[in-house]
């Protein structure tokens, strides 16, 4: 009877503590300004405003691909005040440096997944390719004399192109860029041959005509561009898409994480917030915790494999 009596008290008490929750301006930490981590920030920080009755205030730790902003989030109180919304560089940087001070799946409690977004094969008009396959039997024609462009290393576009090389057992030459619009601008220039782009940086050069896009690299056809196969169509198996989300450190109170999950989720779903989201080229998810904490869990496993069998590192 006392266990019972004991329990009972337990979910009580937290169930007060949610339901006190937010007692103060609520933090998100993000990214530099600008970028797509901070745009997802700022809906997820308009959204939570709205829904708690609370400030919600974006502070951008840009630096180190997510490392600044990870390191202070594994240091705040799990009190659900201090949040970070950001990519998937987040758990994939630790596993390319040996110096980063958080384990992402140890000091992390998952929110939410916010938004998962597919990079776009395209290639340079010039380039006599009309799909995968061709592009697969070119490189195998021509080992290593076929590029890539990529920004920084670990990021989407990159990781998508070593696991194409790596499905494909084909040589691409990677040539890396000071950014993504750097890249985009080598692609159009002819610098290059091929890239893994984010969909927001290569719609424009699509529809104009400056680059071809071939294929899609999340598992199923995609929204953000209709008509275009996926990469797994010719190579199955294949999935490279970049994700963000938003996490609250480790201890953090389940109360107060199944509430910020249930207020996310439903701003996610408003049609006019997912519109805004497809514009800037990514499609909404709302994941569950559980969901969420299971998709990082395998990104590491996957990528990690991927990362030291490619010798891929980040110093």
């Amino acid at each position: 009877m006392q266990s019972v009596w004991a329990l009972s008290v337990t979910l009580v008490a937290a169930s007060a503590y949610g339901q006190a929750f937010p007692s103060k301006p609520i933090r998100i930490l993000t990214s530099e300004p600008g970028g797509g981590t901070d745009f997802v920030a700022r809906m997820v920080a308009q959204g939570l405003s709205e829904s708690l009755g609370q400030q919600v205030i974006v502070e951008n730790r840009g630096g180190g691909s997510g490392v600044i902003a990870g390191e202070a989030l594994a240091k705040a109180a799990p009190d659900g005040h201090t949040l970070l919304a950001y990519g998937s560089t987040l758990w994939i940087v630790p596993l390319m440096r040996s110096n980063v001070a958080y384990d992402p799946q140890r000091d992390f409690q998952a929110i939410a997944m916010t938004d998962r977004a597919p990079n776009v094969l395209a290639v340079h008009p010039a380039l006599p390719v009309k799909n995968v396959s061709d592009v697969i039997a070119l490189a195998k024609a021509r080992p290593g004399e076929l590029n890539y462009a990529r920004a920084a290393a670990g990021g989407p576009p990159h990781l998508s192109a070593e696991l194409f090389k790596a499905m494909t057992k084909t040589q691409l030459t990677a040539v890396p860029y000071k950014g993504g619009g750097p890249a985009v601008i080598g692609l159009l220039g002819g610098q290059v041959h091929l890239m893994f782009a984010t969909a927001a940086s290569i719609t424009p050069h699509v529809k104009s005509g400056k680059a071809r896009a071939l294929a899609v690299t999340s598992a199923a056809p995609s929204a953000l561009f209709p008509g275009v196969p996926t990469v797994a169509a010719s190579m199955p198996g294949y999935e490279a898409v970049a994700l963000n989300g938003v996490f609250a450190p480790a201890g953090t109170p389940a109360a107060i994480v199944n509430r910020l999950n249930s207020e996310i989720a439903k701003f996610l779903q408003r049609a006019e917030v997912r519109e805004r989201f497809l514009a800037t080229g990514v499609e909404t998810v709302g994941s569950t915790p559980a969901e969420f904490a299971a998709t990082v869990k395998a990104e590491v496993a996957k990528w990690g494999k991927l990362i030291r069998e490619a010798g891929i590192r980040d110093e």
